[in-house]
């Protein structure tokens, strides 16, 4: 692994009363890997993710960006040090317009939550229509929320996410709720865009042939403890994860 270490964890325990939700968990992550967090539910996949973004704070154990301790962090601190995230069901806005809700979240990276100052601007209007290129999202600009079909709504979530630049970039679930078909170039779309950008991306995934066709790694966790951490043809074979994870050990 690259000595260029972007998030590391180190010893992080998390416990819901008698529910161990993460136990001993020690990761790192280099500058432009591909990791997908594999896991049944409630295996502590979420945990983790809401750990590093903030939303939850570990027992013990610390969790670093770039060498900074961002353990005891707000989540918008951790956002504002390049951490971002889309969500399994997209957070938008649905009377708004499709570039509405791109200068939206544009004016909620910035120090002053003021949309019409902001985000109209017009390098923000120009960054925007950049995204939705790349996200194949342009014929849809002007068009409402609520009358978007579900794979697009996901490349919306995405591309909102990346408005703000981040290092790194974790995707919970990108293609639940995605019709077979459209799964795969769904997932093409997303990391041809994100590839022309530098970061470093985390995706949640109970698809295996997702995870085995765009991850570089991967990393399988059970009962809060992460049982795998290798190159997918690895980790996948692994016993343990075809016993709890993928149930293909018999």
């Amino acid at each position: 692994m690259s000595e260029n270490i972007l998030l590391r964890a180190r010893g992080v325990e998390k416990r819901f009363g008698a529910v161990v939700a993460a136990s001993g968990i020690e990761i790192a992550i280099a500058a432009g890997e591909r990791v997908s967090l594999i896991g049944s539910n409630g295996a502590g996949k979420t945990t983790f993710v809401n750990m590093v973004t903030g939303y939850l704070k570990p027992d013990t154990g610390s969790i670093e960006l770039a060498g900074r301790d961002i353990t005891q962090l707000a989540p918008r601190a951790i956002t504002h040090l390049g951490v971002a995230r889309s969500f399994q069901i997209p957070q938008l806005f649905a009377e708004l317009t499709v570039l509405e809700n791109m200068l939206v979240a544009t004016a909620c990276h910035g120090r002053r939550l003021s949309f019409w100052r902001s985000a109209r601007r017009a390098d923000a209007v120009a960054r925007a229509d950049v995204l939705l290129q790349r996200f194949q999202l342009a014929e849809h600009r002007e068009r409402r929320v609520a009358e978007l079909p579900g794979g697009v709504r996901k490349l919306l979530d995405i591309a909102m996410a990346l408005t703000g630049e981040p290092r790194l970039l974790l995707l919970d679930e990108p293609t639940s709720g995605v019709a077979a078909e459209e799964k795969f170039p769904m997932m093409d779309v997303i990391m041809t865009a994100l590839g022309q950008e530098a970061m470093t991306v985390l995706f949640v995934e109970h698809d295996m042939d997702i995870v085995e066709r765009y991850a570089d790694r991967v990393v399988a966790f059970y009962a809060g403890r992460i049982i795998a951490d290798d190159v997918p043809a690895v980790a996948l074979a692994a016993e343990d994860v075809r016993r709890y994870v993928t149930g293909t050990l018999h």
